[in-house]
């Protein structure tokens, strides 16, 4: 198998890694008693429920795309996996929680004890998968 082939390879599984850890801390996140206190004034607009096979698929695609974007901008962060990594998360948790939390803060009256624990948990989420990425994308 040509290296090619192996890092293609080897970036989907990290990719779908990502993805599934990414589901899974999203549910620790959204669905603990804590997010559902905080995120109560949501029930008038919440789904009664989800549909979680597209959930999944959300973040299977979101870990590869987000695998792709780390080897891609990989060159920019600062040596050493871990550096990578947590910069990775930074730029990650920026464009994905942080502008989706002053999105809802403009449109919504979202309570700033909801929008504090959003951008804490995110921020852990998010360099939590750069760190991961940092360690298992080690390509050339």
């Amino acid at each position: 198998m040509k290296i090619q082939n192996i890092a293609v390879f080897r970036i989907l599984a990290v990719g779908l890694a990502g993805g599934l850890i990414f589901a899974f801390m999203d549910g620790l996140i959204n669905a603990n008693p804590l997010a559902q206190r905080l995120y109560a004034f949501y029930l008038p607009i919440v789904r009664e429920s989800i549909n979680a096979p597209l959930g999944m698929l959300f973040d299977l695609s979101a870990g590869i795309a987000m695998a792709l974007l780390f080897v891609a901008l990989k060159p920019a962060f600062p040596r050493g996996w871990a550096n990578q990594g947590i910069a990775f998360g930074l730029l990650a948790w920026f464009f994905r929680v942080a502008m989706a939390s002053a999105s809802q803060v403009v449109m919504f009256r979202v309570p700033a004890s909801a929008v504090a624990y959003a951008l804490l948990t995110g921020l852990v989420e998010m360099i939590a998968l750069g760190l991961l990425y940092g360690a298992l994308l080690k390509l050339r």
